[in-house]
């Protein structure tokens, strides 16, 4: 039998296998040779006390124990079989198109976007500030908005599915082993591309069908039962429909809402992406300048309570750089991401906080269940005008911001195409920067040197999620009024990241599979 261990190592001893080795067989009293395999099961870093340690826990395999198996998955032939439309190409639609095809489902996935080779040549164009493309950007395209966005894999929702399952599902298509083990697992901008570009070529050689630059127009209800999508003039008919759109999806919802599809308000939240030094958030969290031989970038995970509101840290990109992620050039939207080694020098992270119905009563009469869409696309708009538009944001040194200061002029930043100073209470509601601000000087009495001119804010980020829900039954997941249609992933208000709207999409298969048969 293999033998299981839990070891607090320094960083040295845990940054090579012979390291942490060499401690294990001393451990279990066994001689080097004797060991047939070692593996990492889970790593993480703790660092509350001045000298970080490495927590791991390992499994040790000598002479004679069986090892385990790779990772494989099987996807049969479903050619001929009882089609269902996916509408959407990101981590919700493929996932549950792969485990459509385990049950014998054969699904045809319309994405609005382009391939993602095909993507990438497009989000360069914006970053060159020559143009964002609608469909072809940072949030639509193969892939969904996670692609190009950090391809982190971390989520607190792993009793929603399977989650090893899903992490072994990217494994199986070319992700690094590593994402199996590490405590916020991470697979990089750079390498998520070539992953979905094999999970389309799974899904395709089973027999499964991708339609590309698909944009759905309207969906075709008969008996109040989803039927299929229209392309343009085109219908797209199958067993059932899912909706796995993403957050930036507005023109779903306001079809949705046109048709008097069941919508439903929820919260939602707006703030700022901040950026400080890399080197700095490493002598914070690692309590040294001499810990980055043998531990990663540091990152951080914040929260605070500002009166009644809550304010937090969200997609925090250490080694990172600001993406400009709108989907139209007259807004302001950015995001944060990480390739695969994050070792940019700077680190990034949302801040945030709650923005209520009661935060836009003024649209709350003309727009009903769509008043909190109008609202950030208000905001977004209203950030890009400050600016003039174009792909540039609006910036503030940090501690400017905090005190209430204006700010000449602003430290080197990673955003492309450019960023400019402006006061962050001019493109922030009041009560969205005075929350910031309250929890800005809450961490910066935590963390010694945070709130800092070395850093500054960059707006708006805004798609954290939608401030929509497409409604379902608990048990069916079926929408409540239309029969065979399956909201599902973030852009229904089920999921906030890669994994869980993956594990929202299989669950939704599954309930398929059920209904079908």
């Amino acid at each position: 039998m293999p033998k299981t261990l839990n070891l607090t190592l320094s960083p040295k001893q845990a940054a090579s296998t012979e390291g942490w080795l060499s401690v294990a067989v001393r451990l279990l009293g066994v001689k080097r040779e004797q060991v047939a395999l070692a593996r990492v099961l889970k790593r993480s870093v703790d660092a509350r006390h001045q000298t970080p340690k490495v927590l791991l826990t390992v499994e040790i395999f000598l002479d004679g124990d069986q090892k385990p198996q790779d990772i494989h998955f099987d996807y049969p032939d479903v050619n001929g079989h009882t089609p269902v439309v996916i509408v959407g190409g990101g981590p919700a639609g493929l996932f549950a198109a792969l485990r459509m095809i385990e049950l014998g489902l054969r699904p045809i996935i319309l994405e609005r976007g382009k391939k993602v080779a095909e993507r990438r040549r497009d989000i360069a164009q914006i970053h060159r500030g020559a143009g964002v493309l609608g469909d072809s950007n940072y949030a639509f395209g193969e892939g969904g908005a996670g692609t190009f966005s950090d391809g982190k894999l971390f989520t607190r929702s792993k009793k929603r599915g399977d989650y090893n399952r899903a992490l072994q599902t990217l494994v199986f298509h070319g992700a690094s082993p590593e994402i199996l083990y590490e405590a916020h697992p991470h697979i990089g901008t750079d390498c998520l591309p070539r992953i979905i570009e094999r999970i389309r070529e799974s899904i395709l050689h089973a027999g499964g069908e991708f339609l590309f630059e698909a944009k759905v127009t309207d969906i075709e209800i008969r008996n109040q039962r989803a039927v299929g999508v229209w392309v343009g003039d085109t219908l797209v008919e199958g067993a059932a429909v899912v909706l796995a759109t993403g957050h930036s999806a507005d023109d779903i919802y306001e079809m949705l809402h046109a048709k008097g599809v069941l919508l439903e308000a929820k919260a939602w939240a707006m703030g700022v992406r901040v950026e400080h030094p890399q080197a700095l958030i490493d002598r914070i969290q690692y309590h040294s300048d001499d810990m980055r031989e043998w531990l990663p970038a540091a990152s951080y995970t914040l929260t605070a309570q500002v009166g009644s509101r809550g304010v937090y840290s969200f997609c925090m990109c250490p080694g990172g750089v600001i993406v400009p992620a709108m989907t139209d050039y007259r807004e302001c939207v950015v995001n944060g991401m990480s390739a695969s080694a994050r070792s940019s020098r700077w680190a990034n992270a949302g801040i945030v906080t709650e923005v209520r119905p009661e935060d836009f009563p003024h649209l709350q009469d003309e727009w009903g269940v769509l008043a909190g869409l109008k609202y950030r696309q208000q905001l977004e708009q209203r950030a890009a005008e400050i600016v003039g538009g174009g792909g540039t944001a609006p910036a503030q040194r940090l501690a400017d911001f905090v005190a209430g200061r204006i700010s000449i002029d602003l430290p080197r930043t990673s955003y492309l195409p450019k960023a400019v100073v402006r006061r962050g209470d001019e493109w922030l509601p009041d009560f969205m920067a005075h929350s910031l601000k309250g929890g800005f000087r809450q961490w910066g009495q935590r963390m010694r040197g945070f709130v800092t001119n070395e850093a500054q804010i960059i707006g708006l980020e805004s798609r954290t999620s939608t401030p929509v829900r497409i409604p379902r039954d608990k048990d069916s997941l079926q929408h409540p009024v239309v029969a065979a249609l399956y909201p599902t992933g973030e852009g229904a208000g089920y999921a906030g990241g890669i994994i869980s709207a993956a594990l929202d999409g299989t669950r939704v298969a599954e309930k398929i599979a059920e209904w079908i048969k």
